[in-house]
């Protein structure tokens, strides 16, 4: 992946988002069986996120435990899940296929950059790990990691009760459209 792309997509992933979420704003068309399906699958997403967080301690150690056994990005699995679901509450498929695009040609640079950074901070064991999970969604797991747990001051840390702040504000937004239509 070009790295200056990659840097690109890196400082430019918030302002593009949130100008994804004004469209979605604007032109969602939420039904009641399709926020209660979306719904569910963003928090599902929501979840993921969470656990990931509760893991991670940024830059400092090489993280491997939890959801990080199963993916090397648990949190962009569960910001797509997250977004996924949101797309599919908002009732147009076309929003739905702007998140795939805007996802993959934003954040796939962005995790590729990222791994790069781990394997220059972390070296062979970041290695054995890459070759033990997949980048982004796997069948397999890595092995279990020793003195890893949940803990919720990373969760609290990482700020991740923001992302649970942001799903409640945009599933209570698709209900008030919904109800005001």
């Amino acid at each position: 992946m070009d790295k200056g792309y990659a840097a690109w997509a890196a400082r430019w992933r918030v302002p593009l988002g949130f100008l994804l979420g004004v469209a979605y704003l604007v032109f969602c068309q939420p039904t009641l069986p399709l926020l209660a399906a979306g719904g569910l699958i963003a928090f599902l997403g929501l979840l993921l996120r969470a656990c990931a967080a509760g893991y991670l301690d940024k830059s400092r150690s090489l993280t491997t435990g939890g959801p990080y056994r199963y993916t090397r990005n648990p949190l962009y699995v569960g910001s797509f899940l997250l977004g996924c679901g949101l797309a599919i509450a908002g009732g147009r498929w076309w929003l739905a296929a702007a998140f795939v695009i805007f996802f993959l040609l934003i954040y796939w640079p962005v995790m590729r950059r990222e791994e790069d950074f781990l394997r220059r901070q972390f070296g062979e064991a970041y290695e054995r790990y890459a070759e033990a999970v997949s980048l982004f969604i796997s069948t397999r797991r890595g092995p279990r990691p020793e003195g890893e747990a949940f803990r919720w001051e990373q969760y609290r840390k990482n700020r991740e009760y923001q992302a649970a702040i942001g799903y409640a504000a945009g599933i209570l937004f698709l209900i008030l459209k919904m109800a005001l239509r």
